[in-house]
């Protein structure tokens, strides 16, 4: 006979599973716990209503002034980008490479010339 003559072939037993837990008890709902429930979820409601309704900044002065300077750089940059064209940009780009000293320029890598 071969080495596995002796391994049993029966299902594999856990504990907790089977004919044990399909016999639980189902546990009985309190009236409480439902009032309690209704309650929470009306106190939610309530609080949203009020946090839509009282928004209140609380950002200090200089914070206010922050953002409102950034704001307007912002749409500075945005309006000074809109008023150039590309041809423009690519012209103004030349420009600035021509006056760009030789130091800058690509090395000659090629060693056959």
């Amino acid at each position: 006979m071969s080495e596995y003559a002796a391994a049993q072939k029966s299902a594999l037993k856990l504990k907790g599973v089977g004919a044990v837990s399909a016999a639980k008890k189902k546990k009985k709902k309190d009236k409480e716990s439902k009032h309690r429930l209704e309650q929470v979820a009306t106190n939610q409601n309530d609080e949203e209503v009020k946090s839509k309704k009282a928004y209140v900044d609380k950002r200090t002065p200089a914070q206010i002034a922050f953002d409102k300077m950034q704001e307007k750089r912002q749409m500075e940059r945005i309006l000074n980008k809109a008023s150039k064209t590309h041809k423009l940009r690519v012209e103004d780009f030349n420009r600035h490479l021509d006056n760009l000293t030789e130091h800058y320029d690509i090395p000659k890598v090629s060693w056959t010339k």
